[in-house]
């Protein structure tokens, strides 16, 4: 969740307590890797509303290797599963 200042966000604070962590800007290049990877294969471009996913997240012990990674639309990637009932999985 975002860290909050009489209602505007405060990205200084969040950088400081999330985002500028080791572990966090290591996995950010990662997926920032992948994006990479497959615009040099043609598969998605800057703009397209596309995402590239993981089929194993890294934060479960995934990798980028080129076997792991798919493109979805970026609303499928951002969704979660659900039960009948609207609830998360």
């Amino acid at each position: 969740m975002p860290y909050m200042t009489n209602g505007k966000r405060d990205y200084k604070k969040q950088y400081e307590k999330y985002d500028g962590k080791d572990e966090v800007k290591k996995d950010r290049a990662k997926r920032n890797g992948a994006r990479r990877q497959l615009e040099r294969e043609g598969k998605v471009s800057k703009g397209d509303g596309k995402d590239v996913d993981h089929k194993k997240p890294l934060s479960k012990g995934g990798s980028n290797s080129r076997s792991n990674l798919r493109v979805k639309s970026s609303s499928a990637n951002k969704s979660f599963a659900r039960t009948k009932s609207g609830k998360m999985k």
